[in-house]
């Protein structure tokens, strides 16, 4: 057995990093494709080949599975997809219907690496770059259409000027779920409604239909003396962490090694990696934080993803955000989320850097690697701020209204301020920026 993945060279704005390299949830996306690709085929799946683009797909040999490396998958969606795909013993492509409710709010918008199409039978579907050969390449190859099955989930009772008068503000959440990860838009979606939003809606799902499942919890809550999603069958939790007795912590949940939670912290339904610190006071809600994040006393996260080694300083609000690693978020800044004065659904940029809808009512912002926000900015929604970028709050900038660039960074203007490097630099520049810092 084999896999080999094509290699998607694409930066993702503001990252200026291939989707690969970033960490979607709590792992990088080629280590989180590695592993799971493992734990569904074992130790006998060995790399067949790295593919620079699909016409490359001619090569493969043997049973293989192949995917794009800009695809984020969970295991839900690719267990479905294997065991449908090795029972029809044909080279099979994996499709989702283009009329899902949950595919079709997160997953089209903003994305050029899937496809349009329609099934022998006429059903209007979406190509992935996911594909299954049981004998090596044909080009006699099935669409397995794989259907989200989700639900409604979130805020059923809002002002109706939040919602526009299009219904309730809710996510739809997925019993299976695929992201092709192409701006932070994608990984927002990917992080928090494909994975937390998703969790907490398969346990729905298990509390109603198994009695096995409600036993279980309910048995686990009265041993404890707490609510069914305070208890340990609701919320897992890894080795050395020391959480304050204060601390109310609702799962579905999941909290890794070595976590410190203060005093008064309210976390519900958040995934947290390992080494992680959370001081008194925090406030996390559907929230995820990679290894080695740091949140002062009183921060907020409000659907928000933290990639690894990122700071969130006191009295900060994000909310609905994506955060590049190694970045510092300085105290008493807020991150927006609705347009308050032109109410409609709020743009964001692609791949190319072009505006386009992304269908959200509320939406926060992209900010990239290794930046540095001082205290009190306050940040418009479905912005972005480009990796490698130091803002400084003053009388000339404090409201963050538009996109910002690295050439807009204020260490620029400041004297010394040539300290701060550029690590992550636009695609086609990395090389003219590594002969200037060897210079």
């Amino acid at each position: 057995m084999y896999r080999y993945f094509i290699e998607d060279k694409n930066h993702v704005p503001p990252f200026n990093e291939p989707a690969s390299l970033l960490t979607i949830g709590t792992r990088p996306l080629k280590l989180h494709q590695e592993e799971l690709v493992a734990a569904i085929f074992g130790h006998n799946i060995e790399l067949g080949g790295v593919l620079e683009d699909i016409n490359q797909l001619r090569m493969v040999q043997g049973e293989s599975v192949v995917y794009r490396d800009n695809l984020w998958f969970d295991r839900e969606f690719f267990e479905y997809f294997i065991k449908l795909a090795r029972a029809s013993g044909r080279a099979c492509q994996a499709a989702f219907p283009a009329d899902d409710k949950a595919y079709r709010t997160y997953v089209v918008p903003l994305a050029q690496d899937i496809t349009r199409s329609v099934t022998a039978n006429g059903q209007p579907v979406y190509l992935l770059q996911l594909w299954y050969f049981p004998h090596g390449y044909t080009d006699d190859i099935m669409p397995i259409v794989i259907p989200s099955d989700a639900h409604e989930i979130g805020f059923y009772s809002v002002p109706d000027f939040m919602t526009m008068e299009q219904g309730d503000l809710t996510h739809f959440a997925p019993m299976r779920s695929v992201m092709s990860i192409e701006s932070w838009v994608h990984v927002y979606f990917a992080s928090i409604i494909f994975s937390n939003f998703a969790r907490a809606g398969r346990l729905d799902r298990k509390i109603e239909s198994s009695v096995f499942t409600s036993l279980r919890l309910l048995w686990r809550a009265i041993l404890e003396q707490k609510q069914i999603l305070h208890a340990s069958g609701a919320i897992e939790i890894g080795k050395n962490c020391a959480i304050d007795p204060s601390a109310i912590i609702t799962g579905p949940a999941k909290i890794g090694d070595n976590v410190s939670i203060g005093a008064g912290c309210v976390i519900d339904n958040c995934t947290i990696g390992d080494n992680v610190t959370i001081d008194a006071g925090c406030v996390m809600f559907q929230s995820t934080v990679a290894n080695n994040c740091f949140l002062p006393f009183r921060s907020a996260l409000y659907l928000t993803s933290l990639m690894e080694n990122v700071i969130v300083a006191q009295n900060t609000c994000l909310q609905m955000c994506a955060i590049g690693r190694n970045s510092f978020i300085g105290a008493g800044s807020t991150f927006t989320d609705f347009n308050l004065i032109a109410q409609k659904p709020i743009r964001a940029a692609d791949r190319d850097g072009h505006l386009q809808e992304v269908g959200q009512i509320v939406l926060g912002a992209g900010v990239g690697h290794n930046c540095r926000i001082g205290s009190g900015m306050v940040v418009f929604p479905g912005r972005m701020i480009e990796s490698d970028v130091v803002l400084l709050a003053s009388s000339q900038r404090r409201v963050i209204e538009y996109n910002l660039t690295f050439e807009e960074s204020d260490h620029h203007l400041v004297r010394g301020g040539q300290v701060h490097k550029r690590f992550y630099p636009r695609q086609g520049e990395r090389a003219e920026r590594l002969e200037e810092d060897v210079w």
